[in-house]
């Protein structure tokens, strides 16, 4: 392994302008140097590198990261390959590090496993052509659905006879043990000792890496035994993780990429097939339903997906989750439905590769317009199961994260069905709210869970008493509420009160946490000091004192990272840490926040001979004023929240309590006002 301390030398030595400078041309403006987006057609410059942060972002497309993740999407590296691309160009000598005998016994197993599975499919690969029995079975098979030579070799195609142990005895001559032979799958042992082919009399489909190592196999019987699985996929390995994995990839990662665009099937044959007929953009899960991680895999190439599934019920029921978790993932998605009784390799067999690309061409629908289709005969005159697929259709609308794209969708909604927008609007607001509920139930239940299993965490560090003259909220944020109401406290993207200054926190987090501000405090005898702290653990104590919560969700992770490093004593997250993140909401919120597009005239100096101060100037300030600004809306929000309790209650004992309450809020958000020199009206 490259230790560690070679990594961060390699980290600290890379000059992001000048890795990304040899793929994209980069024009400096101000600190930042700007430049037509690689991942997307643009003619507009909306790509922006920061030497000084070591960031990339685009602001089309949303792609970000730093040079390692640059290398990884567009040159497609491993992660080991993109440093060591960066150690060559830097002329940094590679430092191994010793592994222990236990890491080294299990990267031993990897390499035995890999090996293994390729030996496989070479020798799978060579029965296919070299083989009596190969060529007059398997060979015979792929040429019948039209495979060339060609496309079999380009996916390593093969056949493992039909014979109770012929590759197990083969493997073993060549010195494969029976502990490597039954964790890659390829052999079944039985408990009387006996051992036979989990293969055997089938046409082999190899599963590759991204990277093209063979990870397991997927095989066909050609018999036509009912009892029979069609399809037997390798069992989950070290090395093998079907959920993770999509078949075909390897073959289909740079015509996707140039393409914009995936074509998502359900088999095996249909992937080879499509390529056959030049779609080579086209991939399918691997044995399994379409997984997250899988979604993921596509990410990484493109935002656009097209599901091909068959016509059938079964394949219909599959689309309809599919789409449903694409969109969770931000993917933009169409759908092509086949005839009943058709699939994409069926449909190239009978009408040839001409006619299946104007099929796809001319039959490619946006989710509206496919659920309307196969949903619309189910709908006929009845107003109720009529009600049941506009609230599908919404549900799904939902889950589209661009507020634009999500109103096209209401609005060809309501087009088709010969509904109001309005009311389609009101149940995608309620389905929003309802979801994201959902969301932040489980996340606290999820916290709830974590904080019963470890020890509670200090607050705020030992060293950092209260701060002197930073009104709290949380002694009026209790809810004394009538019996049977909730306070509404989740809002809507769109209606997030208090959204400007939890942005302005965050960003203040992400540049300057790590910077020191002085702050007063008082001791045990009411003396009062001055301290340098970090800003970082100045918002999170306040914060956390005020007993408040952001209402964006992203924030409130980011703010959670920051509130974990300072409780464990960990370094604080910084640009590199964001860059690498795995959750890509997260990753994209960081990183634009730290990136600045904006940039001062050299003319306000030149000829006007004025100034600019730097960011830090008036950093306690900033901190200071962002800290109350924030408080006074989330005061604001508690006399809202309290103002409607008021309006609702019947009782009159819970309403004095409501009014007491009330002017509590009124006070402090007044007392919180004259911090700011505000005048209340």
């Amino acid at each position: 392994m490259i230790n560690k301390e070679t990594i961060q030398r390699i980290m600290d030595t890379t000059q992001i302008e000048e890795v990304i400078g040899e793929f994209v041309s980069l024009k400096k403006r101000g600190s930042n140097h700007i430049g037509c987006c690689p991942f997307h057609n643009e003619k507009t410059p909306s790509f922006y590198v920061s030497p000084s942060k070591g960031i990339y972002k685009c602001f089309g497309c949303g792609k970000s990261g730093n040079a390692v993740g640059f290398l990884m999407d567009h040159e497609h590296y491993t992660y080991p390959e993109a440093l060591r691309y960066l150690a060559k160009k830097y002329n940094i000598p590679i430092e191994e590090e010793r592994l222990t005998e236990e890491q080294q016994e299990r990267q031993n197993e990897r390499d035995g496993l890999f090996h293994l599975s390729e030996f496989a499919q070479k020798y799978f690969a060579e029965l296919l052509y070299n083989d009596e029995m190969g060529r007059a079975i398997g060979l015979s098979y792929f040429h019948q659905r039209g495979l060339s030579d060609e496309v079999i070799k380009t996916f390593g195609l093969g056949y493992c006879l039909d014979e109770w142990s012929n590759f197990t005895d083969h493997a073993r001559k060549n010195g494969y043990s029976n502990s490597m032979l039954e964790k890659t799958g390829l052999t079944i042992f039985r408990d009387d000792g006996k051992s036979f082919d989990r293969f055997r009399g089938r046409v082999m489909f190899p599963i590759y890496s991204i990277s093209g190592r063979v990870l397991g196999f997927s095989g066909r019987v050609l018999s036509k035994e009912k009892q029979v699985a069609k399809y037997v996929n390798s069992p989950d390995s070290e090395i093998y993780n079907k959920g993770h994995i999509l078949y075909g990839l390897f073959q289909a990662k740079n015509a996707i990429s140039k393409a914009n665009k995936c074509y998502l099937v359900e088999g095996n044959v249909d992937v080879v097939s499509m390529h056959q007929s030049g779609v080579s953009n086209t991939v399918a899960s691997c044995g399994t339903s379409l997984t997250t991680e899988q979604i993921r895999l596509i990410k990484r190439y493109t935002p656009n997906v097209t599901v091909l599934y068959d016509g059938d019920s079964a394949g219909i029921k599959a689309a309809l989750r599919a789409v449903n978790l694409l969109f969770e993932e931000g993917m933009h998605v169409r759908v092509v439905l086949f005839p009943d009784g058709e699939d994409p390799d069926s449909y190239a067999q009978k009408y040839g590769s001409t006619q299946l690309q104007e099929y796809l061409q001319n039959h490619e629908e946006n989710f509206v317009e496919f659920k309307t289709h196969v949903l619309m005969d189910d709908i006929q005159n009845d107003p109720i199961r009529k009600t049941e697929v506009l609230k599908e259709i919404v549900s799904t609308i939902a889950l589209v994260p661009d507020m634009i794209e999500r109103q096209e969708y209401i609005s060809l909604t309501a087009y088709k069905f010969q509904m109001s927008e309005q009311v389609l609007n009101q149940q995608l607001t309620q389905t929003i709210a309802n979801n994201m509920a959902k969301a932040f139930k489980e996340e606290n239940k999820r916290q709830a869970q974590s904080a019963s299993d470890t020890p509670t965490p200090p607050t705020a560090p030992e060293s950092a008493p209260a701060p002197v003259n930073m009104p709290a909220i949380n002694e009026y944020s209790s809810n004394i509420l009538p019996s049977g109401y909730t306070a509404p406290t989740q809002y809507l993207p769109s209606e997030r009160p208090a959204e400007p200054q939890e942005k302005q926190l965050i960003k203040l987090l992400l540049n300057h946490g790590a910077k020191e501000i002085p702050q007063e405090f008082q001791d045990e005898n009411g003396n009062s000091t001055t301290v340098n702290t970090r800003v970082a653990e100045v918002i999170v104590y306040e914060i956390i004192e005020s007993g408040s919560t952001f209402d964006n969700p992203v924030y409130q992770q980011i703010f959670q990272l920051y509130k974990t490093a300072i409780d464990e004593q960990q370094p604080l997250p910084d640009a590199n840490f964001f860059a690498v993140h795995n959750d890509s909401l997260i990753r994209n919120t960081a990183l634009t926040l730290m990136l600045n597009t904006y940039t001062v005239s050299n003319l306000w100096q030149e000829r006007k001979n004025i100034s600019i101060p730097s960011l830090d100037t008036h950093l306690l300030s900033d901190v200071t004023e962002s800290l109350l600004t924030f408080k006074q809306k989330k005061c604001e929000q508690m006399m809202q929240q309290n103002s409607y309790a008021l309006r609702q209650c019947k009782d009159e004992e819970e309403m004095m309590v409501l009014l007491a309450k009330q002017q509590q809020l009124n006070n402090l958000h007044l007392k919180i006002c004259n911090e700011l020199n505000r005048v209340v009206v």
